[in-house]
């Protein structure tokens, strides 16, 4: 039997992880220092990627992808089109809020695997219900 995930993982939760000067680094801290299973997308980890390599450079957007590598609890779920139709559906569904497609993305992968919380500092992401967990401690 698969191992129950407990959390999904967005950018800003990565980021306030790895940048010392974010404002929520300790909380993040100290919830990567004993992770349980969590999830997140590509689009998660290319936005990550990306976020190091404009604010500081290669080596800090390399430190990030193999920060990703070796965080064993973590698992990348592979998208297709079927899923970026679904992701598509959250856009239209919430067009008042400012989505992106990756965080479209990240609502239906919470919702078909039932996630109720969320690790992440984006209040987009508590649209559907799921628990931030920033409002959590």
């Amino acid at each position: 039997m698969a191992k129950k995930i407990e959390s999904y993982v967005d950018t800003s939760a990565l980021i306030a992880f790895l940048d010392r000067s974010d404002t929520h680094h300790t909380l993040f801290a100290r919830l990567f220092s004993d992770p349980p299973s969590l999830i997140t997308s590509p689009l998660v980890i290319a936005e990550g990627h990306a976020w190091f390599l404009k604010r500081y450079d290669g080596t800090r957007a390399m430190q990030f992808l193999n920060f990703i590598e070796e965080l064993k609890p973590l698992s990348i779920k592979a998208i297709g089109k079927t899923e970026m139709e679904k992701a598509a559906k959250y856009i239209r569904k919430y067009s008042d809020q400012t989505l992106t497609l990756a965080d479209s993305l990240g609502l239906f992968l919470m919702d078909q695997h039932k996630i109720k919380s969320c690790w992440s500092t984006d209040h987009h992401l508590a649209i559907t219900g799921v628990s931030l967990v920033i409002h959590e401690f």
